[in-house]
């Protein structure tokens, strides 16, 4: 079985990569499950054929997450669950701080895991939703290296932004990405408070960047 770290680096890495591919103005109401994997498949086309991504080039790739990737997430909500608790008692200040450094850490650890995508290839599962639901899971499995891996994502419509649906968490062989952070967040917050947390993230990403 994959090292934890190496699960999330996985996750976030094929997670994000229905987003890279260009997002057009398709219908409103594209369902989520036929979006991933119509998104999937365009991305995963980019990975294998796009320079920047085939030399490994981590600073291009960082810089093509932040503008593509991003923008369809749910950050605020994703920042918000994973520090948990802390996250109501943090000023507007630090709220801002912690989605800044936050965000730093998943797009560094998205680029590092990104060049390393080959030959993967990803299959969505039935969608188990009724009509109306503005929160699904989709699920879906990649394939490509050993034994398939679970990969699910939890969306949220939001109508008027981008496609109408956005990323706020995602889950790879049983583990969720936000919960798995937010005991991380939550031993630093105990013992350091959120500045506390926020001086380790900062620490964290300029020793990434010098890498």
């Amino acid at each position: 079985m994959l090292h934890r770290r190496q699960l999330h680096r996985l996750a976030l890495s094929l997670a994000a990569a229905p987003a890279l591919a260009a997002w057009p103005a398709w219908a409103a109401d594209e369902a989520p499950d036929a979006m991933i994997a119509r998104l999937s498949d365009e991305a995963l086309q980019t990975l294998r054929t796009d320079k920047a991504f085939k030399d490994g080039d981590i600073g291009k790739i960082v810089a093509l997450v932040d503008r593509i990737v991003m923008p369809h997430v749910n950050f605020r909500r994703m920042t918000a669950a994973a520090v948990g608790p802390g996250w109501r008692k943090a000023t507007p200040a630090q709220q801002e701080r912690l989605q800044q450094e936050f965000k730093t850490l998943l797009v560094r650890t998205y680029a590092g895991a990104l060049a390393q995508v080959k030959n993967e290839t990803i299959s969505v599962k039935p969608l188990r939703a009724k009509a109306g639901d503005t929160d699904v899971l989709v699920r879906t499995e990649v394939s490509g290296r050993g034994e398939p891996i679970q990969l699910d994502y939890r969306l949220e419509q939001t109508p008027g932004e981008g496609t109408g649906w956005k990323i706020y968490n995602l889950n790879v062989m049983g583990v969720w990405l936000v919960e798995t952070y937010r005991n991380q967040f939550a031993q630093e917050i105990n013992a350091k408070g959120v500045d506390g947390l926020i001086a380790t993230l900062a620490t964290r990403n300029a020793e990434s960047a010098k890498n």
